[in-house]
């Protein structure tokens, strides 16, 4: 039997490695943009994590008419008592505004260390405290949330003596 042009399929060989060439110039154009993709989405979602749990602080404090405490946490039942955030922390009634988790006081969320060996500093505070009012006078402080790629790319989180959260990029020293 005998092939014609029209019946043969396939790839010839120069067809071949002329895609894969534009594939492997394609790969190295992407995958560097994916990892700093994946790494800004990183830190966004963290920075978003301590956002939304400062605001559940406040609007807890405010709800129960009751001293709220955010603090540093490497176990989820206690606070470590320490600037360095990235271990995890705890949202907490504090009745007696102590500042520790006491018997009897309610731990209303817990979040686990951060992934990806990323850091997340306070600048002097071990806690965060929410009065009922929902201001959090003597615990303002700016957190420091940095991964590998240093300064350029760190959030800052800033707590103001109000209780209100905000953020920014770029503007926060990493330790």
């Amino acid at each position: 039997m005998a092939y014609t042009r029209a019946t043969m399929r396939g790839f010839t060989l120069i067809e071949l490695l002329v895609t894969l060439a534009i594939a492997a110039i394609l790969l190295t154009v992407a995958v560097p943009n994916f990892i700093t993709f994946v790494q800004n989405n990183r830190l966004a979602s963290q920075a978003n994590d301590l956002v939304t749990l400062l605001n559940l602080a406040r609007s807890e404090a405010v709800k129960r008419n009751q001293t709220v405490t955010v603090c540093s946490s490497t176990n989820g039942t206690a606070c470590a008592g320490s600037t360095s955030w990235e271990g995890g922390y705890i949202v907490f009634a504090d009745t007696d505004g102590d500042g520790t988790v006491d018997a009897g006081e309610d731990v209303l969320q817990v979040r686990q260390a951060l992934e990806s060996s990323n850091t997340l500093r306070a600048g002097t505070q071990v806690r965060i405290t929410y009065q009922s009012n929902g201001f959090s006078p003597g615990f303002g402080d700016t957190f420091r949330l940095c991964d590998v790629r240093g300064t350029a790319s760190a959030r800052a989180i800033v707590v103001s003596p109000q209780g209100r959260v905000s953020t920014s990029v770029g503007t926060a020293s990493c330790p």
